[in-house]
């Protein structure tokens, strides 16, 4: 397993959690579960590896069901379900909905989780509200988690009167779904500038990555906005709170071995997957519920 991209580096431009010791004494051998609909959250996988290396992980990504960022509320929250039943069967003690959509639409159904659950919501908010002085902050996501508004209420709430800038990017999944990530790729640099070009004549100071797979692209949309722009990575957030969660509760402990599983084909989730994180993967076959 790979570092995390050098753009989650704090002396770059992305916001990422410290790193944290851990108590080896008490081991909690039980993996910990990470679901997104597809690739994004391997940005999470990779996050939380570097934090806790020793941390066995299952990974699902629900390709088949892909992409959750065009269904409607009630079908989130089913699915929400779904994959957290999916996550209980491999009886994980933790579990990070890897997932903006998720986190933004099926709130209540991952608070009601009796596994502890971290979503890319609570900890990413966190993060842009320590961003400092009074410049206007900007969030990108899926176009149901901008439609949803839990990204615009939530900053909102915890950084009070600065203006916030929502922009709803889904263009961005299907580009990184099929690989299209680099910085110097045409497509990608016109997606970046369609997409952004209204946050960065706004002067947004900082930039929310409210969607996993965004952390894909963080060099291309870094590169575009400058740097004096800070970049806020959600799943790098929501590894962070993990780890910490496993530290602080003496739950770490394990081999480093990490499953993933996909409900779409293995071949091409193992193809993509090897891509972004620069190893070989070996795919399983999941499913945790019928579309619907």
């Amino acid at each position: 397993m790979t570092a995390p991209p050098p753009c989650w580096n704090t002396e770059e431009k992305v916001v990422f959690c410290p790193e944290l010791g851990y108590n080896k004494s008490v081991m909690d051998k039980r993996p910990v579960g990470i679901f997104d609909s597809g690739l994004g959250g391997l940005t999470a996988v990779s996050a939380l590896h570097a934090l806790l290396p020793e941390e066995n992980i299952i990974y699902f990504g629900d390709t088949a069901r892909n992409p959750y960022g065009t269904r409607p509320p009630e079908q989130l929250q089913k699915m929400a379900r779904e994959n957290l039943n999916l996550m209980a069967s491999f009886n994980v003690k933790a579990v990070i909905a890897a997932c903006g959509t998720m986190s933004t639409n099926a709130t209540e159904v991952l608070r009601q989780s009796e596994t502890p659950i971290f979503n890319v919501l609570d900890a990413s908010v966190a993060a842009m509200a320590a961003v400092p002085g009074p410049g206007p902050l900007g969030v990108i996501a899926t176009d149901a988690s901008i439609r949803s508004g839990g990204f615009i209420r939530a900053l909102q709430k915890a950084c009070p009167g600065r203006e916030i800038l929502a922009m709803p990017c889904q263009q961005f999944v299907a580009l990184c779904e099929s690989g299209r990530t680099a910085p110097d790729d045409s497509l990608v640099q016109t997606a970046v500038e369609t997409h952004l070009k209204p946050l960065k004549e706004a002067g947004i100071v900082a930039l929310l990555l409210g969607c996993t797979h965004f952390g894909l692209m963080g060099e291309a949309i870094g590169a575009y906005l400058g740097e004096n722009v800070k970049l806020v990575s959600a799943s790098a957030c929501a590894a962070g709170a993990m780890a910490r969660f496993l530290t602080e509760n003496t739950l770490t402990g394990g081999s480093g071995e990490i499953r993933y599983f996909t409900s779409g084909e293995t071949s091409n989730f193992e193809k993509m997957a090897e891509v972004f994180l620069g190893v070989p993967v070996r795919a399983e076959r999941a499913f945790a519920g019928e579309d619907t």
